[in-house]
């Protein structure tokens, strides 16, 4: 008896199955850290990306990792700023909140 052959399904790219991937996983912290990292020098500005990363995401409180106590300070001052500017490119699903932390 001969198989019938499946259609072939349009090739995925890499950044779209990742995500997907990652939430299987489990980790669906880590789908969201790589959502806010996409747009992350827009939203804090190309200086201020170059000294922080979005490191993850736990529930709606965003981590995030600086290279100094100075960058800390510089992020904690435009907290405000920055989770407003995350929530225009990100919508509902933008996180809350900062936690920041020197790396």
């Amino acid at each position: 008896m001969r198989r019938r052959a499946r259609p072939p399904k349009d090739p995925e790219t890499v950044g779209s199955t990742i995500p997907r991937v990652l939430a299987e996983l489990g980790l669906r912290g880590a789908v969201e850290a790589l959502r806010v990292a996409e747009c992350w020098p827009e939203a804090v500005g190309a200086e201020a990306a170059r000294h922080t990363e979005p490191a993850a995401v736990h529930g709606d409180v965003l981590e995030v990792e600086v290279d100094s106590s100075v960058w800390a300070q510089h992020l904690q001052l435009r907290h405000d700023e920055i989770l407003a500017a995350l929530r225009e490119r990100l919508g509902a699903g933008a996180p809350a909140s900062l936690r920041i932390h020197v790396g």
